[in-house]
């Protein structure tokens, strides 16, 4: 099996992480997502990986907690420190080399972002995880996602979600939707798809950047992702 992409970004949100649960971290996700990109590692795919912090902190209602908002998404950014450490540590279990970035400075648990070391760690094979967004409150981890990708020179961003791709309304809700298997950016827009925030759809427009929308809690999709076109929804 040859791969479609010598690069790619996986985009994670920090609720996938909870499995069944309604709070925290499921072991069981964490070992099958540690399994499904060894997967996709043994084949020579460089993988570098954004993830949210949504299953232990997601920003709250400023008028209800009286937390500003830019507080907020700090508190939000440390959440994904500590669920791109819990992907480490299950990546290392199942014998994958990685590398913890986060764009906060906490030396003790990450290295910093530089844009030149985490290229250079891929080269050398081993999964990069971004943490900690972008550094910055007001940006979502789409948004994240997008710019490393753009940065490191990736072929593609692969969204792991709980549904099979893009539809023409939300499936859970509406069995009667249908999956789009390709869409343009423009098609996108104009139909109203939420697929990602506007500021990380449109970097990944203007740079020319194909997304694909893939579920990824079904156990060997993201190898069939990488080495079959048809899975998902591509956004291009």
């Amino acid at each position: 099996m040859l791969p479609l992409y010598n690069r790619i970004l996986l985009k994670l949100s920090g609720e996938s992480l909870m499995g069944d649960r309604a709070y925290g971290i499921d072991p069981k996700m964490l070992e099958q997502y540690a399994l499904d990109i060894k997967a996709i590692t043994d084949l020579g795919v460089q993988v570098a990986i954004v993830i949210g912090g949504g299953n232990i902190y997601r920003g709250m209602n400023e008028a209800e907690t009286g937390i500003e908002r830019a507080q907020g998404d700090y508190m939000g950014m440390l959440a994904t420190v500590i669920n791109g450490m819990a992907l480490q540590a299950a990546l290392e279990k199942t014998g994958v080399k990685t590398r913890l970035q986060s764009a906060i400075k906490m030396e003790q648990v990450a290295e910093p972002y530089i844009r030149r070391r985490a290229m250079r760690h891929l080269e050398k094979g081993r999964v990069v995880i971004f943490g900690a967004g972008t550094g910055n409150p007001y940006f979502t981890t789409d948004t994240a996602g997008s710019l490393r990708a753009i940065e490191i020179d990736a072929s593609v961003i692969l969204k792991g979600t709980r549904v099979d791709g893009i539809y023409t309304a939300d499936p859970e809700k509406d069995k009667t939707a249908t999956r789009y298997e390709k869409l343009t950016f423009a098609e996108a827009i104009s139909k109203g798809l939420k697929i990602m925030d506007m500021t990380a759809f449109t970097l990944c427009q203007e740079n020319n950047l194909p997304i694909i929308v893939f579920d990824m809690n079904t156990p060997g999709n993201l190898l069939r992702v990488v080495t079959a076109r048809g899975m998902g929804t591509m956004v291009s």
